[in-house]
């Protein structure tokens, strides 16, 4: 795990859109493509209202809009059963967040991956409970999922309207 995580942080309201570069099938990163460090990486995923989590399912990939919080270096999302808790749990996932500034035409994407742990133990779910993460979508969220991190990377990019 990365030493430049995050201690337990609410996200402040920020701009999130699908803004993103669509490929062209080229390897090369653009020169207006700039790598952000993990320290910054963490700070925009704290400073995000929604991420994604991209599971694979049946051998098909899905990808859900959650709402999560930052805590010690991992990020924690509650859902309900189905499809998004039954591929995630126990297994490998990617959760992605992005962002753009329209005044200074950038835009940023940060991908973390790892492992995604259902928590059982009723001391650390007692923890969760209070931090800030209310689901925005009606219904029952019993299933608490900690992602905890094996990669974390960050790209900033100009927003070019081509």
């Amino acid at each position: 795990m990365n030493t430049n995580q995050p201690q337990t942080e609410a996200h402040s309201v920020s701009a999130v859109g699908g803004v993103g570069a669509v490929g062209t099938g080229s390897t090369e990163v653009p020169e207006s493509t700039h790598s952000i460090a993990p320290r910054e990486s963490w700070d925009l995923l704290r400073g995000a209202v929604v991420g994604r989590l991209a599971v694979v399912h049946d051998d098909v990939p899905d990808i859900f809009p959650v709402n999560y919080v930052v805590d010690h270096g991992t990020v924690v999302l509650r859902t309900a059963g189905g499809t998004k808790h039954a591929a995630a749990r126990n297994r490998v996932v990617a959760f992605e967040v992005d962002g753009c500034d329209l005044d200074s035409a950038m835009a940023w994407s940060v991908v973390l991956r790892g492992r995604a742990t259902e928590v059982y133990a009723v001391d650390e779910a007692i923890k969760i409970m209070h931090l800030p993460l209310l689901p925005w979508s009606p219904g029952s969220k019993p299933h608490l999922l900690r992602i905890t991190p094996d990669s974390i990377t960050g790209r900033r990019f100009a927003l070019s309207g081509e």
